[in-house]
């Protein structure tokens, strides 16, 4: 058990690599620059001469394609076999991790981290020989994603680095 544990998947350091090369090009770069300002500031986008929504759209297709890459390692790689259900409502948790995270890549990581330690709890205590109450553990997840969702959103609340065009703000 030990030494499956401590294999590492492959797509894990291209995700490491992936979340600082999307934090610098944030950061650093004029792409970067027109994705946080069309989350931003619809009105300055446009004011430049860009598209809004195409801008919106390519990010959201990028977005996408990575979530697609994490979604084809779950299903291809984790159980060996696609199964009903398997992500079993992992796409909230990602959505609630990115909010947790404030919209920042480096920040996922750690929140993505948080998140797979809270869902391992409850398979580790079953490997140990825990038979009963592990079931309770694999909520954990999910409660952690509710509450996070019920800290954060709340009307007229503002999560600092969020993006200001979204509707939850206005």
């Amino acid at each position: 058990a030990v030494r499956s544990a401590r294999q590492i998947h492959a797509l894990l350091p291209l995700g490491l690599v992936l979340a600082g090369a999307l934090w610098g090009a944030f950061a650093r770069t004029r792409a970067g620059l027109l994705v946080r300002m069309a989350g931003d500031s619809a009105n300055a986008t446009r004011a430049l001469g860009y598209s809004v929504s195409g801008i919106r759209i390519a990010a959201t297709a990028a977005g996408g394609l990575i979530a697609g890459l994490g979604g084809a390692s779950l299903t291809l790689f984790y159980p060996g076999s696609w199964n009903e259900g398997i992500s079993s409502g992992q796409g909230l948790i990602a959505v609630a991790l990115v909010i947790f995270a404030r919209w920042s890549p480096l920040r996922c990581v750690g929140a993505a981290l948080l998140f797979g330690g809270a869902g391992a709890i409850g398979p580790a205590l079953q490997s140990v020989g825990v038979g009963w109450g592990y079931h309770l553990f694999n909520i954990v997840p999910y409660v952690l994603t509710l509450l996070i969702l019920v800290i954060t959103c709340r009307p007229g609340v503002i999560v600092p680095g969020s993006p200001t065009e979204l509707s939850s703000n206005r």
